[in-house]
């Protein structure tokens, strides 16, 4: 299985602009800058869409092994934040922190805790990233 995205970019690092786009069109020339990756100004740029891609991956990551372990999760919501640092090599994902809260009908928290950190490590996501990932994971009742 492949998945396939671009991106343009036009124009100096701090004056230049960019576009990410992905084959399944969710995203279409969606613009990214110097501005909205290292200025906080709103939109989207390469760190978020890791975010996004790693808290997708680890909650499916999460229902499989809640599965495999017989429990079936009502929700599994999942906030990963990722942190790009400026280091003497230049910039860097130095780190990811997930925060996970699951409503999982008849699971304890040992279970839960256990369905978690498996999901962390077994996550392609996780894999792949050269980072600390750190989790918080809560099971609501």
């Amino acid at each position: 299985m492949e998945r396939k995205a671009s991106a343009v970019w036009k124009g100096g690092l701090k004056d230049g602009k960019g576009t990410v786009s992905s084959a399944s069109g969710v995203l279409s020339n969606t613009p990214y800058s110097f501005a909205t990756r290292f200025e906080n100004t709103p939109g989207t740029n390469p760190e978020e869409l890791i975010a996004a891609a790693h808290a997708g991956c680890f909650s499916m990551a999460l229902s499989a092994q809640l599965s495999a372990a017989n429990f079936t999760a009502e929700s599994i919501n999942t906030t990963a934040i990722v942190s790009l640092e400026k280091q003497d090599a230049g910039w860097t994902i130095t780190a990811v922190h997930l925060d996970v809260a699951g409503r999982v009908p008849k699971a304890d928290n040992a279970a839960f805790q256990k369905a978690a950190e498996n999901a962390k490590s077994g996550c392609p996501v996780s894999k792949l990233l050269n980072a600390k990932i750190t989790m918080n994971a809560k099971l609501e009742g």
